[in-house]
């Protein structure tokens, strides 16, 4: 039963795990007979040496890669001693080898016209192939060997009266066992430059005997056990000798991303500039408080699957507030606070699907209805989140499906466009971007709105780093701010600034799979220095 029970068991491995193992048990296997056939080898005197392990290996029928393992191995001990040996040599490449055999490109396009007497281009292409035709036609000309008539290529040598000066190179070489002073480094040179040539440089070893040298090695013990110590074996076991000033592996602690380090610094700015977090934790969202609450039409090209992560389960959100609800669809439908609406059907259906937000403004929207709502009336108030949002966009240099959005929003009476361009600047010249746009812009749920840019140094170029305006009324109304209160509202990607803190050009290496672990570990403090 046993046996029937460690059978299955072994058929249930993958059999990758199978592969893997025999691959390890033979490489020890060779590792420990390339270890005896050393030992061996300099047993037969003092004197005895290892001229250079790789042709050694060769007469022992050895892997060199395990030769050098062992050797490793023994010197850690002190069995042996070594020397570094480097040997440098030809070799031919695939069109080398085929010239050395055959003759070179320009010797066979003279061969096939001087057999043919005459040739187009297409038939001396058919007739020994477009590379050797394009490569030996160029050359053949060039000596002369040929000539171009009408149409046609014709030769204007024999075969007796040309010499092939690189085939000749070649055997030369071949004749000196391909060694590097076969032939002059002139001669090599123009050899590599029509890749018929390489050099290659091998490392091999000399092995002597070292201080510790024994014919057979004896495996010293790492550690004292109860065994040991029970049976007096430690005694008489030789045991590896130890460092008491060797230091332990270094332990490497966590990394913040260079995301998380410029999110805490706007943190930091923000707050000292008087604005609250708001709670940011719920990835999906209704389409109400994401959409519809926004005064965004229900009708509009961003709520199309093909802009939009829809969720599947569950597809519906449970409540929300019921009369808020009312108003929003009334302001949809026929307008209020001097709008006449979008004049359509407002649809429950479209408004209680769940989706993955793609902005955190549909935070804000519940922030500011809580606001309106809240005992003792409304009060002027500064918030600010930094999260995630996902949106369905074709990825490139400076665009995710999901990336981090920073916003901030400041509600209170009779504020105007330049008290949100001044509170966009101060915030930007506290990260130290100075070089900042303003493009006149449309969003649904503000007006006016306006992008901002920002000049990236490296991409030298202006790249948008985020959009703003001031929330419109038909937005505010329903959810029961005062007449004369006005809110303007940013949103900023965290992605952007970061990657022109950085130096970063391509934001798939900030955020992604594709991000380098040495840049977290290596990216430096975010600081920002204002700019006065």
């Amino acid at each position: 039963t046993e046996h029937l029970v460690s059978l299955v068991s072994y058929h249930r491995i993958p059999k990758d795990f199978h592969t893997a193992a025999r691959s390890h048990s033979y490489r020890i296997i060779m590792t420990e007979a390339a270890e005896a056939a050393i030992l061996s080898h300099l047993s037969t005197s003092k004197d005895a040496a290892i001229a250079d392990t790789f042709p050694w290996a060769a007469e022992q029928k050895l892997d060199h890669t395990a030769v050098v393992g062992a050797m490793n191995s023994l010197g850690v001990e002190a069995y042996v001693t070594t020397k570094n040996l480097s040997t440098s040599f030809y070799t031919l490449t695939e069109e080398g080898e085929s010239i050395l055999k055959n003759g070179s490109q320009e010797i066979l396009v003279l061969k096939a016209l001087v057999e043919a007497g005459k040739l187009s281009l297409p038939d001396l292409q058919a007739k020994v192939g477009k590379n050797i035709a394009k490569v030996g036609m160029g050359n053949a000309m060039k000596k002369k060997w040929i000539k171009k008539d009408g149409g046609d290529l014709v030769p204007q040598k024999t075969l007796e009266e040309v010499q092939d000066d690189v085939q000749d190179l070649l055997k030369t070489l071949a004749a000196a066992d391909f060694a590097v002073t076969g032939i002059s480094e002139k001669d090599a040179k123009d050899l590599k430059k029509r890749k018929q040539l390489t050099l290659v440089t091998r490392k091999s070893y000399k092995i002597t005997r070292g201080t510790g040298y024994a014919p057979t090695r004896v495996k010293k013990a790492g550690d004292l056990t109860k065994e040991m110590l029970d049976s007096g074996a430690w005694k008489t076991t030789e045991f590896k000798s130890y460092s008491f000033l060797t230091l332990g592996e270094k332990v490497g602690g966590g990394y913040h991303h260079p995301l998380l380090k410029v999110r805490a610094e706007f943190r930091k700015i923000l707050m000292e500039m008087g604005f609250h977090e708001m709670p940011t934790n719920k990835w999906v969202e209704s389409s109400f408080w994401n959409f519809d609450s926004l005064f965004q039409p229900q009708s509009h090209p961003a709520r199309d699957a093909h802009d939009t992560f829809f969720i599947k389960e569950p597809a519906t959100t449970v409540s929300v507030p019921e009369e808020y609800y009312e108003r929003v669809k009334s302001m949809h439908e026929v307008g209020g606070a001097g709008s006449i609406g979008y004049r359509y059907d407002f649809k429950r259906e479209e408004a209680f699907k769940n989706l993955l937000r793609t902005h955190t403004t549909a935070v804000s929207s519940q922030m500011l209805y809580k606001l309106a709502n809240q005992p003792g009336g409304f009060k002027p108030a500064r918030y600010f989140s930094i999260d995630r949002v996902f949106r369905n966009e074709t990825m490139d240099a400076t665009h995710l499906c999901e990336f981090h959005q920073v916003e901030g929003l400041v509600a209170d009476y009779n504020l105007s466009l330049g008290d949100l361009i001044g509170t966009i600047e101060t915030f930007f010249k506290k990260i130290g971007i100075t070089k900042l746009r303003f493009k006149p812009a449309f969003n649904p749920y503000t007006e006016p709105s306006m992008e901002i840019f920002g000049y990236h140094p490296d991409l030298k170029k202006w790249t948008e780093i985020g959009n703003s305006g001031m929330f419109r009324p038909e937005m505010l109304s329903p959810m029961g701010l005062p007449e004369d209160v006005r809110v303007i509202a940013w949103g900023l990607s965290l992605e952007r600034p970061t990657m022109i803190k950085y130096r970063i050009k391509n934001i798939r290496d900030l955020f992604g799979h594709k991000v380098e672990m040495a840049r977290t570990r290596t990216a430096p403090i975010c600081r920002f220095d204002a700019v006065q």
